[in-house]
Protein backbone atom coordinates (compact mmCIF):
# COMPACT_ATOMS: atom_id res chain seq x y z
CA UNK A 1 0.00 0.00 0.00
CA UNK A 2 1.35 3.30 -0.93
CA UNK A 3 -1.17 5.92 -0.83
CA UNK A 4 -3.84 6.50 1.99
CA UNK A 5 -6.44 5.78 -0.42
CA UNK A 6 -5.16 2.52 -0.70
CA UNK A 7 -4.84 2.19 3.31
CA UNK A 8 -8.90 3.30 3.27
CA UNK A 9 -9.46 0.58 0.94
CA UNK A 10 -7.92 -2.01 2.69
CA UNK A 11 -10.12 -0.99 5.64
CA UNK A 12 -13.34 -1.17 4.34
CA UNK A 13 -12.46 -4.74 2.65
CA UNK A 14 -11.90 -6.21 6.00
CA UNK A 15 -15.26 -4.93 6.93
CA UNK A 16 -16.98 -6.92 4.15
CA UNK A 17 -14.81 -9.76 5.27
CA UNK A 18 -15.80 -9.85 8.58
CA UNK A 19 -19.58 -8.79 7.38
CA UNK A 20 -19.73 -11.80 5.08
CA UNK A 21 -18.56 -14.00 7.90
CA UNK A 22 -20.91 -13.53 10.24
CA UNK A 23 -23.99 -13.75 8.01
CA UNK A 24 -23.28 -15.97 5.41
CA UNK A 25 -24.96 -19.68 5.48
CA UNK A 26 -27.34 -18.14 8.41
CA UNK A 27 -31.23 -18.57 8.50
CA UNK A 28 -33.72 -16.31 9.60
CA UNK A 29 -33.79 -18.03 13.43
CA UNK A 30 -29.98 -17.15 13.82
CA UNK A 31 -30.16 -13.95 11.77
CA UNK A 32 -32.54 -12.79 14.39
CA UNK A 33 -31.38 -14.45 17.34
CA UNK A 34 -30.90 -12.39 21.34
CA UNK A 35 -28.78 -13.06 23.72
CA UNK A 36 -31.53 -11.50 25.87
CA UNK A 37 -34.39 -9.12 24.85
CA UNK A 38 -32.50 -6.29 25.53
CA UNK A 39 -29.33 -7.41 22.77
CA UNK A 40 -29.23 -7.11 19.64
CA UNK A 41 -29.07 -9.41 16.68
CA UNK A 42 -27.10 -10.28 13.31
CA UNK A 43 -29.53 -8.95 11.48
CA UNK A 44 -29.61 -5.55 13.49
CA UNK A 45 -25.85 -5.37 13.65
CA UNK A 46 -25.38 -5.60 10.08
CA UNK A 47 -28.11 -3.47 9.16
CA UNK A 48 -27.15 -0.96 11.38
CA UNK A 49 -23.25 -0.84 10.37
CA UNK A 50 -24.39 -0.94 6.66
CA UNK A 51 -26.48 1.94 7.23
CA UNK A 52 -23.94 4.05 9.18
CA UNK A 53 -21.50 3.22 6.08
CA UNK A 54 -23.89 4.44 3.55
CA UNK A 55 -24.98 7.43 5.61
CA UNK A 56 -21.81 8.93 6.47
CA UNK A 57 -19.96 8.19 3.22
CA UNK A 58 -22.91 9.32 0.81
CA UNK A 59 -22.84 12.83 2.87
CA UNK A 60 -19.40 13.37 2.28
CA UNK A 61 -19.48 12.00 -1.19
CA UNK A 62 -22.05 14.18 -2.00
CA UNK A 63 -24.33 11.44 -3.49
CA UNK A 64 -27.57 9.36 -2.89
CA UNK A 65 -27.41 6.70 -0.53
CA UNK A 66 -27.44 3.30 -1.99
CA UNK A 67 -30.54 2.65 0.65
CA UNK A 68 -32.47 4.58 -1.29
CA UNK A 69 -31.09 5.37 -4.67
CA UNK A 70 -31.20 1.50 -5.49
CA UNK A 71 -34.55 0.93 -3.58
CA UNK A 72 -32.89 -1.30 -0.61
CA UNK A 73 -35.28 0.43 1.82
CA UNK A 74 -38.13 -0.94 -0.44
CA UNK A 75 -36.79 -4.70 -0.77
CA UNK A 76 -36.32 -4.80 2.76
CA UNK A 77 -39.77 -3.62 3.71
CA UNK A 78 -39.14 -2.61 7.57
CA UNK A 79 -41.50 -0.85 9.25
CA UNK A 80 -39.46 2.57 9.65
CA UNK A 81 -38.12 5.76 8.38
CA UNK A 82 -36.02 5.51 5.61
CA UNK A 83 -33.46 8.03 7.18
CA UNK A 84 -33.30 5.34 10.23
CA UNK A 85 -29.69 4.18 10.91
CA UNK A 86 -30.10 2.56 13.87
CA UNK A 87 -28.76 4.71 16.32
CA UNK A 88 -30.54 5.45 19.43
CA UNK A 89 -32.68 2.04 18.58
CA UNK A 90 -34.76 0.58 21.49
CA UNK A 91 -35.19 -3.33 21.85
CA UNK A 92 -38.46 -3.05 19.68
CA UNK A 93 -36.85 -1.45 17.01
CA UNK A 94 -33.92 -3.91 17.24
CA UNK A 95 -36.25 -7.07 16.95
CA UNK A 96 -38.12 -5.52 13.85
CA UNK A 97 -35.27 -5.49 11.61
CA UNK A 98 -35.60 -8.75 10.42
CA UNK A 99 -33.54 -9.66 6.77
CA UNK A 100 -32.33 -12.38 5.38
CA UNK A 101 -28.47 -13.32 5.08
CA UNK A 102 -28.76 -12.53 1.31
CA UNK A 103 -30.61 -9.29 1.68
CA UNK A 104 -28.04 -7.80 4.13
CA UNK A 105 -24.66 -9.04 2.43
CA UNK A 106 -26.41 -7.59 -1.14
CA UNK A 107 -26.73 -4.29 0.30
CA UNK A 108 -23.56 -4.05 2.41
CA UNK A 109 -21.93 -5.25 -0.75
CA UNK A 110 -23.59 -2.58 -2.88
CA UNK A 111 -22.87 0.20 -0.14
CA UNK A 112 -18.82 -1.24 0.07
CA UNK A 113 -19.18 -0.33 -3.69
CA UNK A 114 -19.99 2.56 -3.65
CA UNK A 115 -17.75 3.83 -0.66
CA UNK A 116 -14.98 2.09 -2.70
CA UNK A 117 -15.97 4.03 -5.71
CA UNK A 118 -15.22 7.03 -3.99
CA UNK A 119 -12.09 6.43 -1.44
CA UNK A 120 -10.20 4.84 -5.03
CA UNK A 121 -10.75 8.79 -6.31
CA UNK A 122 -9.33 10.66 -3.18
CA UNK A 123 -5.75 12.19 -2.74
CA UNK A 124 -3.63 12.63 0.47
CA UNK A 125 -5.04 16.68 0.38
CA UNK A 126 -8.63 15.41 0.35
CA UNK A 127 -8.46 14.09 3.80
CA UNK A 128 -7.90 17.28 5.73
CA UNK A 129 -11.32 18.55 4.19
CA UNK A 130 -13.21 19.49 7.15
CA UNK A 131 -16.79 17.37 6.58
CA UNK A 132 -18.46 18.20 10.00
CA UNK A 133 -18.24 21.71 12.44
CA UNK A 134 -19.88 20.02 14.97
CA UNK A 135 -17.23 18.68 17.36
CA UNK A 136 -14.51 20.57 19.06
CA UNK A 137 -12.14 19.54 17.23
CA UNK A 138 -13.80 19.70 13.70
CA UNK A 139 -13.98 16.22 11.83
CA UNK A 140 -11.75 16.16 8.93
CA UNK A 141 -12.78 13.50 5.74
CA UNK A 142 -10.10 11.37 7.02
CA UNK A 143 -11.30 11.08 10.86
CA UNK A 144 -15.01 10.51 9.41
CA UNK A 145 -13.81 7.82 6.87
CA UNK A 146 -11.71 6.10 9.68
CA UNK A 147 -14.62 6.50 12.25
CA UNK A 148 -16.71 4.20 10.04
CA UNK A 149 -14.11 1.45 9.49
CA UNK A 150 -13.72 1.06 13.55
CA UNK A 151 -17.19 2.04 14.05
CA UNK A 152 -18.31 -0.97 11.47
CA UNK A 153 -15.20 -3.42 12.78
CA UNK A 154 -16.42 -3.41 16.29
CA UNK A 155 -20.46 -4.07 14.96
CA UNK A 156 -19.07 -6.97 12.53
CA UNK A 157 -17.34 -8.18 15.44
CA UNK A 158 -20.00 -8.30 17.61
CA UNK A 159 -21.93 -10.11 14.67
CA UNK A 160 -19.52 -12.83 14.30
CA UNK A 161 -19.17 -13.07 18.12
CA UNK A 162 -22.82 -14.06 18.01
CA UNK A 163 -22.76 -16.48 15.40
CA UNK A 164 -20.03 -18.15 17.67
CA UNK A 165 -22.68 -17.91 20.43
CA UNK A 166 -25.14 -19.48 18.15
CA UNK A 167 -23.18 -22.31 16.71
CA UNK A 168 -22.09 -23.18 20.19
CA UNK A 169 -25.59 -23.40 21.78
CA UNK A 170 -27.26 -24.58 18.97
Amino acid sequence: MTTSAEVLIDGYERVREVVHEAVDGLGAAALSFRVDPGANSIAWLVWHLTRVQDDHVADVAGVEQVWTAQSWFDRFALPIDPRETGYGDSAEDVAAIQASAELLTGYYDAVHEQTLRYVRELTDADLSRVVDTRWDPPVTLGVRLVSVISDDLQHAGQAAYLRGVIARTS
